[in-house]
């Protein structure tokens, strides 16, 4: 007589975040900060700030930070960051302030070194490139317009004068 085994999804807890894309053995590009890195920058991102009243407790910065770290690797919008890094309002939040802070900036310096340790950084000459235009407004470049507008009247004086005066 066999026992019964209970299904995989009720033994197992639910992983909070998927784990990270294995990186190709040459691409050293940090694309979730690991354990030994998260102890070095965690200080540098600790901003304290008084609450003025009670509400949610504040989100983990870890998978905040993993998400901004994935939208300047993809260079996609902060409305398609994946749920997995959190609300990407929260996300988005979290940035602004670590960036009026000054926290964001000691920990980029923290992840340029690491990546410098892997990679080597030659930033004797950088060069940066770039097309900004207006975007066209309709097919026409104008507003699309649902009537077409009527001639405007003349706004001169008029021929007769007013009953009031």
């Amino acid at each position: 007589m066999s026992t019964p085994v209970a299904p995989a999804s009720m033994t197992a807890p639910a992983p909070s975040a998927p784990p990270a894309p294995a990186p190709p053995p040459d691409d050293p590009t940090i694309w979730r900060v690991d354990d030994a890195l998260w102890v070095q920058v965690e200080p540098l991102l600790r901003v304290e700030r008084p609450r003025a009243k009670g509400g949610r407790p504040r989100h983990p910065d870890r998978p905040l930070l993993d998400g901004i770290l994935w939208l300047l690797r993809t260079g996609a919008q902060w409305a398609t960051l994946p749920a997995a890094f959190g609300p990407k309002s929260t996300c988005h939040d979290r940035f602004q302030e670590w960036v009026a802070s000054g926290a964001f900036a000691r920990a980029w310096a923290v992840l340029l070194g690491r990546y410098d340790d892997l990679v080597g950084l030659d930033l004797t000459w950088q060069a940066a490139d770039g097309c900004l235009t207006k975007a066209p407004l309709g097919k026409k470049g104008g507003p699309v317009s649902r009537w077409p507008r009527a001639a405007t009247p003349p706004t001169g004086a008029r021929r007769a004068p007013s009953a009031t005066c």
